[in-house]
């Protein structure tokens, strides 16, 4: 009898640091509410300092502007889709936190954010990093090859964007 692998370990198996794989996964969730919490009440205690704070000034005035017109707009709704972009992920709560957006349905967006999106990830991410692991151990080759692919695509596809945004900047210059 031919032997199946799982790309992803058994649910109730030691996992890592002997807890399973379903606890880890719910830590890891725990522990992403706790990060949003956080960010919103330390938006919510720099309020217009937001603007000045090292992190405000690598953001840039404007983003966080477009951030907060973006939570003007749509308020914790935003907040659930935040998750789901990936640089309004970590600079969208602490804008709402410092725009005093309502703390109950900050809550229970981020919350349903993190019962939604992470799961998503822990999953996949896992299966992607097995699945590699397992065409690793059958043909390295192969997996060097695939590696090597993934790096260039990302590469490729950062390069692409600076370009874009350049171009952009170049063309706003030129209109002003």
């Amino acid at each position: 009898m031919r032997h199946v692998v799982s790309a992803v370990p058994a649910p109730s198996e030691p996992f890592w640091l002997g807890l399973p794989y379903w606890l880890v996964g719910a830590v890891l969730i725990l522990a992403l509410f706790g990060a949003f919490q956080v960010y919103y009440w330390v938006g919510r205690k720099l309020g217009e300092k937001l603007y000045d704070s090292r992190i405000g000034v690598k953001v840039g005035r404007e983003r966080i502007q477009k951030i907060e017109h973006v939570v003007e707009r749509w308020g914790a709704l935003a907040v659930y889709g935040c998750f789901w972009v990936p640089m309004l992920r970590h600079t969208l709560p602490w804008v709402a936190g410092a725009l005093r957006v309502s703390y109950p349905w900050y809550v229970v967006a981020s919350a349903l954010g993190c019962l939604t999106w992470a799961p998503l990830w822990w999953f996949g991410g896992t299966a992607a990093v097995f699945g590699w692991m397992e065409l690793a151990r059958r043909s390295p080759v192969t997996a060097a090859v695939v590696a090597v692919v993934v790096v260039g695509g990302a590469g490729w596809f950062v390069h692409r964007r600076r370009q874009k945004r350049r171009r952009a900047a170049e063309d706003q210059a030129l209109a002003s």
